[in-house]
């Protein structure tokens, strides 16, 4: 049945402006973003089996335009708000960083990265440039690999850094496998580059590995 024949205070929308967002189951959150349903099925029922489909929001949000348009009542416009939603929480996760020193805000620098390259399928190595302040000059995902590994290039990235005119960077580089230890492979990367930075006096202030959920840092580890 069509969520405008529901009772008013059990729609979604109206729900969430009397009682806020976080009343809201997840199903009734995603049929917010949807709009609309198909049939005889509100969309909120879609997004009960988009959900169960896929396994949870984050599968969901990961999944291709292939995967989502074989599921009947989705189509461009609905994953399109779908995809919109999830860029717009990582810029403002972004934004968090802005104009605060990463350094006092560990937490927040890893929650930013995890948005930006935990869910891929591959090897990504990004660097955060930052000025005197260590405050963000831009965030760049330098190159990307397979899913064991990725080629980082120090010259590359000292090049970017200068171009930014960054005084400090922190690097970060993602684990597909789920696993979060640091291989020989990273710290000798790690290595290579703040010896490379500090010929330009640029400073390396962390190498983080983001892995599923988890996030390691090197200079925490006492690897810098």
């Amino acid at each position: 049945m069509s969520i405008k024949y529901w009772p008013h205070t059990e729609r979604p929308r109206e729900k969430l402006l009397q009682q806020g967002a976080k009343s809201l189951s997840s199903a009734e959150l995603l049929a917010i973003l949807l709009g609309t349903g198909y049939k005889n099925k509100s969309a909120v029922e879609v997004s009960y089996h988009l959900l169960q489909h896929f396994g949870g929001l984050r599968p969901l949000f990961n999944a291709n335009t292939q995967e989502m348009y074989v599921q009947t009542g989705i189509g461009p416009a609905k994953y399109a708000r779908l995809q919109a939603s999830i860029e717009l929480a990582r810029r403002y996760l972004g934004e968090h960083l802005e104009n605060k020193p990463l350094l006092q805000n560990p937490k927040s620098t890893q929650e930013y990265l995890k948005a930006h390259i935990r869910d891929y399928s591959i090897e990504v190595f990004c660097c955060l440039y930052l000025n005197t302040r260590h405050q963000v000059i831009y965030f760049e995902e330098l190159s990307k690999g397979t899913l064991y590994s990725t080629h980082v290039y120090p010259r590359e990235i000292i090049q970017q850094a200068l171009k930014h005119h960054a005084s400090a960077i922190i690097v970060a580089h993602n684990h597909p496998s789920g696993n979060s230890t640091p291989s020989q492979a990273d710290k000798t990367i790690t290595h290579t580059l703040k010896t490379a930075l500090a010929l330009f006096e640029i400073q390396l202030l962390d190498h983080i590995i983001i892995a599923d959920n988890q996030a390691v840092s090197f200079m925490e580890l006492g690897l810098l």
